[in-house]
Parts: C-alpha cells; sequence; structure tokens
C-alpha cells in the first residue's frame, strides 16, 4: 500500500514534470497520498436543477440546461466582451466572458443542450452568469447530480490552467485507482460504537458526496480517525515518559508548612489550593512531573510556583524559572525575591546582561548547593550554568520557547530528570490544550485573587473623543496612571523598514495629540524602534509614578506591574486580535483601585471586530474569551507560526470539533489502558497504521 501512495505526482494522467514542479511548490502536493488527502473546503450544490424563470441574483449559484441561440461580441479594446444569450423553455438568460473569447468561440456550440452552472448577477432586467461551467447535456450528466468538490488552489496555479475542474479531474483519475489500496485504519469496535463509516467509503464520499448526509457521513469519520491518532501518539508520549523518566520524590512539606503558617502574604484562592495539592500529588510519586499551569494575567500562578520550589528546596534540591524576555525575568525576581527572603532562602538572576564579574560567584554557589532559587532568560541553558541538584524546572510562557530549549533544562540533572512546571497566561482552549499539550497534565486557576474588581470595559467611537479625554484628565486627577497603546500597522505590500516608520509615525501621531491634550501632565513614551536601555527608563519612570500617562506600542503587553496603573486606552482596536486586547487589558487591575479599558475604533467594523468588541465588553474570562478567538482565527493563528506546524491537521477543526476530540481522546486513552503495547489481535489495525506512518510524523493517521 505504502508504495502506491508514496508515487509521485508527476505520473499521475496529466499531471507531467511541469505541473508536477508547481503542484509542490503551490500546494505541497508530492505524491499520490498528499493528492487524496487534498480535501475539498466547501461545496457548490448541484444536486438542484433551476428553470430561468426561477433564476434571481440572491441565489448564490444555480445550475440550468437549455441551448445557445447565438453568440454576439459587445464593446471594443479593454470592454470587449463575449455574451451567449442562452434559453430553456421558461424564458433567456445571459452567458458572459471577458477573456478567453477566442477559446469559447471554438469549443462551445450554438443549438447544443448545455448543463450550465455559474453565480447570478442582474443588470437592469437582465440575468446573467459570468464565466459559467459548461458540460454537453448526456444522460450520464443529467442524471449525476451531486455536491461538486471546491479544492484550495493558488492565483500562480489559475494563472498556470491548473484550476479546480482540472483538480476535480486528478482527483476522479486518482481515486479509480486508489480504492484498491486503502485499508481500514480503525478496528471494527470502534466503527461500530461511533458508527463510523469505512475508510474507503469516506475517501469517496469526502471528495464525491452526492448529498449532504454523506457529506457529514464522511466528515465525521476521517475527523475522528485524525483526532484518534493525534491523541493517541500524545497520550503514548505521556506513558513512555511516566515508564522511562523517573522523577525525584519530593514529599517533604516542613519548609512548605513554615512558609503557610508565617509568610504567606495573602490567603490562597481555592483555584491556587487545588493547583498545589494536584503538583504535591505530582512530586512525591517517583515519576516526572510535566504540568502546564494555565492561569489568566493577575490570576496568582508565581506564588503557585513558589510553593512548588519549596517542595524541591525543602527536600534538598534547586528551582529555576525560565521567562521569554529580560523585563520578564526581573519582574519575576522581584516577586519571588519578597518571599524567598522572608524564608531566608538564597536567590539570584542570571540575564545576558548579567556582568561577567557577577557571574563567577553565581556560578560557584549554584553548583555547591548554596544558591536555591536561580531566575534567567534563555542564559539558564548556557553550558556553564551547572546545578548542584536540579529539581523543579519553571518555564514561563512555553509557546516562546522550542522543545529543544526545554530539553536542555532537563539534562541540568544527571542523576534523575527534574520535575517540569510549564507556566502560560495566555488563555489556551480546552481542544488546543488537548491537542498542542496532551502529553502534559494540565491544571487551571480559574478564579482571581480576593479583593480584586473587574475591570470595567467599554467600547467607544472615535466622534467620543472628548468624552474619553475628560475621563482620563479625572483619572489623572484621581492619582492614577493611564496607558494609551497604539497598533503595529503592518503593511504586507510594503518592505519592513517603511512599515516600521508607518507605525512610527502613527504613534508619534498619537502621542502628540495626547501631549497637546494634556499640556501639563507628564508623559511616557515606549516602542520597539527605541534602544533597550531608553526603553527600561521611560518604562521605570512611569513604574515610579514620574509620568501619568504612558503611550506605547504592543511592547508593554507582557510586562511590568504598575499597580497605580487603572486605565487602558486602546486606540484603532480593530487591528489587534482576541487574545492580544485581553493581555493588554490585563495590565491593568493590578491594585485594589476600580479598573478600566477603553477600546476606540472607527464607526465601520467588520463582522469578526464587532464580535471581538462585543466579547470584550462582555467578559473578563480568558478561557472564554479564547474560545472566541479560536472560532474566528483558527488554531493555527492563534498560536502562531511556530506552533502551527505542531498541528498538522488536514480536516479536523480545533474550533468546531470539540466533541469528537474529546471522544477520539477517550477512546485512545480506553485502549491504551487495556493494551499499552497494541498486541491484541484488535489492535493490529492501529498498530500497522502507526507503524506505516513516518517515524517523524506528529499525525499519524495520515495515508503514508
Amino acid at each position: 500500500m505504502a508504495a502506491f501512495f508514496d508515487t509521485s505526482i508527476e505520473y499521475l494522467k496529466g499531471v507531467g514534470p511541469q505541473r508536477s514542479a508547481l503542484l509542490q511548490k503551490e500546494l505541497g502536493i508530492f505524491t499520490y497520498a498528499d493528492l487524496i488527502q487534498h480535501y475539498p473546503f466547501r461545496y457548490e450544490d448541484r444536486t438542484k436543477l433551476y428553470k430561468v424563470n426561477e433564476v434571481d441574483e440572491s441565489l448564490a449559484s444555480v445550475q440550468v440546461k437549455g441551448v445557445i441561440t447565438r453568440f454576439e461580441v459587445v464593446g471594443t479594446a479593454r470592454k470587449k466582451r463575449l455574451v451567449g444569450h442562452f434559453q430553456d423553455d421558461t424564458g433567456p438568460l445571459e452567458l458572459v466572458w471577458f477573456q478567453g473569447i477566442a477559446w469559447v468561440l471554438e469549443k462551445i456550440k450554438p443549438q447544443v443542450e448545455y448543463l450550465v452552472f455559474g453565480k447570478p448577477n442582474r443588470y437592469g432586467s437582465v440575468i446573467s452568469l459570468a464565466h459559467p461551467e459548461l458540460e454537453p447535456l448526456t444522460a450520464a450528466s443529467e442524471k449525476g447530480k451531486y455536491l461538486y468538490p471546491v479544492y484550495p488552489l493558488s492565483e500562480k496555479l489559475r494563472a498556470r490552467h491548473v484550476d479546480n475542474k482540472f483538480l476535480v479531474k486528478l482527483q476522479q483519475e486518482l481515486l479509480k485507482m486508489a480504492l484498491p489500496h486503502l485499508r481500514e485504519t480503525l478496528p471494527a469496535s470502534l466503527l461500530h460504537e461511533h458508527r463510523l463509516i469505512s475508510k474507503k467509503e469516506a475517501v469517496i464520499q469526502i471528495h464525491f458526496p452526492r448529498h449532504e448526509g454523506q457529506l457529514l457521513a464522511a466528515q465525521q469519520r476521517l475527523k475522528f480517525e485524525e483526532l484518534f491518532y493525534i491523541q493517541l501518539r500524545l497520550l503514548k508520549l505521556k506513558l513512555v515518559r511516566q515508564d522511562k523518566f523517573k522523577g525525584l520524590i519530593f514529599s517533604d512539606t516542613a519548609l512548605l508548612n513554615t512558609f503557610y503558617k508565617h509568610h504567606l502574604p495573602f490567603p490562597l484562592t481555592e483555584a491556587q489550593k487545588r493547583v498545589v495539592r494536584e503538583m504535591y500529588a505530582d512530586m512525591k510519586t517517583g515519576h516526572q512531573m510535566n504540568r502546564l499551569l494555565q492561569g489568566d494575567v493577575g490570576s496568582g500562578k508565581t506564588i503557585v510556583a513558589f510553593i512548588c520550589a519549596l517542595l524541591a528546596i525543602g527536600s534538598h534540591a534547586q528551582a529555576c524559572l525560565m521567562a521569554p524576555t529580560e523585563i520578564l525575568a526581573q519582574q519575576h525576581y522581584h516577586n519571588l525575591k519578597k518571599y524567598a527572603d522572608a524564608m531566608g532562602l538564597s536567590i539570584a538572576l542570571l540575564t545576558g546582561s548579567t556582568k561577567r564579574k557577577d557571574r563567577k560567584p553565581l556560578h560557584e554557589a549554584l553548583q555547591s548547593g548554596e544558591l536555591k532559587i536561580l531566575v534567567g532568560t534563555h542564559a539558564l541553558l548556557e553550558e556553564e550554568v551547572k546545578f548542584h541538584k536540579l529539581g523543579l524546572a519553571i518555564i514561563d510562557e512555553q509557546h516562546r520557547f522550542g522543545v529543544a530549549q526545554r530539553s536542555r533544562l532537563w539534562q541540568k540533572n544527571s542523576e534523575a530528570y527534574p520535575h517540569v512546571l510549564v507556566m502560560t497566561a495566555t488563555p489556551i482552549p480546552r481542544t488546543l490544550a488537548m491537542t498542542l499539550y496532551g502529553d502534559l497534565d494540565i491544571s487551571v486557576i480559574d478564579e482571581l485573587p480576593k479583593g480584586r474588581k473587574p475591570i470595567q470595559t467599554t467600547h467607544q467611537y472615535d466622534s467620543k473623543r472628548l468624552q474619553v479625554n475628560a475621563f482620563i484628565r479625572s483619572q489623572v486627577d484621581a492619582g492614577r496612571q493611564v496607558y494609551i497603546v497604539y497598533p503595529l500597522i503592518e503593511e504586507p505590500a510594503l518592505p519592513a523598514g517603511r512599515s516600521e516608520k508607518l507605525d512610527l509615525k502613527h504613534l508619534m501621531d498619537g502621542y502628540e495629540s495626547v501631549t497637546r491634550a494634556f499640556p501639563d501632565v507628564p508623559i511616557s513614551i515606549v516602542h520597539g524602534q527605541m534602544k533597550s536601555k531608553a526603553k527600561d527608563w521611560e518604562m521605570a519612570r512611569f513604574v515610579k509614578g514620574e509620568t501619568k500617562i504612558m503611550v506605547a506600542t504592543t511592547v508593554i503587553e507582557v510586562g511590568v506591574d504598575v499597580p497605580n496603573a487603572s486605565v487602558m486606552i486602546i486606540e484603532n482596536a480593530e487591528r489587534f486580535g482576541l487574545s492580544q486586547l485581553h493581555q493588554l487589558r490585563g495590565r491593568v487591575g493590578r491594585g485594589a483601585e476600580q479598573s478600566y479599558c477603553i477600546l476606540i475604533t472607527d464607526y465601520k467594523l467588520s463582522a469578526d471586530s464587532r464580535k471581538r468588541m462585543e466579547t470584550m465588553v462582555r467578559t473578563n474570562n480568558g478561557f472564554e474569551i479564547s474560545e472566541v478567538d479560536l472560532h474566528l482565527r483558527g488554531p493555527g493563528d492563534l498560536m502562531g507560526t511556530q506552533q502551527s506546524g505542531a498541528l498538522d491537521l488536514l480536516i479536523a477543526d480545533l474550533g468546531k470539533d470539540t466533541a469528537i476530540l474529546e471522544k477520539a481522546r477517550a477512546a485512545a486513552k480506553a485502549i491504551l489502558e487495556q493494551d499499552p503495547e497494541l498486541t491484541w489481535p484488535q489492535h493490529q489495525t492501529i498498530k500497522t497504521q502507526i507503524d506505516s506512518s513516518k517515524k517523524t510524523a506528529i499525525n499519524w493517521s495520515r495515508i503514508s
């Protein structure tokens, strides 16, 4: 089977070397397997035949049968077009071509009966179809009513006459040859339990369904299979790791109890207590902990991480925390230092700017075991950073670090792998978390600390600028501080430097209008073009309260806590994604005062932008926001490009297929619990499929 599907696309009838090179470059189709898994993204309904008198411009597309009585060429030069006068027994219709006129006149004959498909438009009293698809009416074509597949294509392919019609022909050609080579990839028990059709049937129906019911059955089957194999791979990884990677046993809670009794700065929320219990359960088992801790901005992840570190230190080991940027590492260091000092534990900060003379004593203290907690950036991964006994590695904002970087941290303990706690303030929808981090255990802090008032969010149009300024003035007079954030305008048509200049101009225009509106108020400005030193200096002035308004681009998105900042104004809010708006809003509301977020937009908004504004005004819950974001943007965009490769999905949609994903995961889990090595006869179908997958494959459901 594998040999057939590994055949180069070049050898399929109608392709050849040149088209093969195009299909590879434009669509990533190299082999028969790639083509047969290049699924349609929508279907045109060709199950209905309309009469000409039923056709009107409100219909998305129509199929009619009749004859062209005559052709005429109308207009000259660039306005030239070919009009075919078409009719059936109920009336006339015009068919119009603006290009390829000579080809149409040569191929399409008057007085022959055709099946015609296209999008109706109205000009005055005349209904026309522009560039319609035609095929001579035969007994087969009249009978063969079906949903017509529409495949993803590129402009370059269309320009080279590789259009949808051509792809449909290729798929028909390939399917005839491929069916005998398609084997079942799911065990009979799963097909029966989940009422799934066979693999062969599903592949035929996904490309050429006769009706909606067949299409839904095919989608259901292929989505289930895809998600089942992805979950199976993740769960198997988890089993292997629990088996192979023994963890250090940390069960001494004396240090933890001291902290609870004498130094805990505020009572923990129920969610924080639950997460601490989950981590303690992991760390005393003798298996390596691998846990993802999700919590909204300000939900108190740092103190949970510190409590976790106390478990390691109480059992004579060390802990480290790695953050993606220097500013975040410093913030974590200052937050943890308060707790560490209270407990008499040594803590240090190591970043790219730590001076060479300060590094030597730090390295020595780390190696002797005297230094208990090390906070830093990528600098922690350097060769010369050696621990006496690293027991816990905490990684903040995990999606900024690659897997290779994580595993380099693991290698820092030769005796046993350290426990790993991965933290993120970017709420990840459940389906995405189960698919991207399905090999990790997931803990969620889903409540804010007591005394925090929810941030009040409003959406205002540009025309309300004076009222917004009056509100800023009242907050500054009350002693509060204000952020005003401008978006980065990415102009894809412009080279990088030119687009950055535009961003800067946009920000400087904003800065000038703010200084004009508040001539007596000290104002800071921060943007990506500034040198780090200047940026830090401006930030520091704002933190100390020397400036009252901070005008900035999104560089402050993940950043410093300023408890006195109570207002976040987001200009051109329609240019931001939902998760970014939520992250920016999380910069305020850090103190006890009521905080506000004002989203300012143009009056004209797309449906998606309007939905984003409504969601922000309606809820402060990051998980709810992330679910809406997933629906609007899809998983690839949500995780940033480096993560979308980790999904490699052919047909499943994590925004819409939650129910299928949960069934698939439960099925994979049940099978691995009974038969972890897949040796039972009834699981041989699964084993064969895994063995035939490429060793590096992320998606084991692919035909390979």
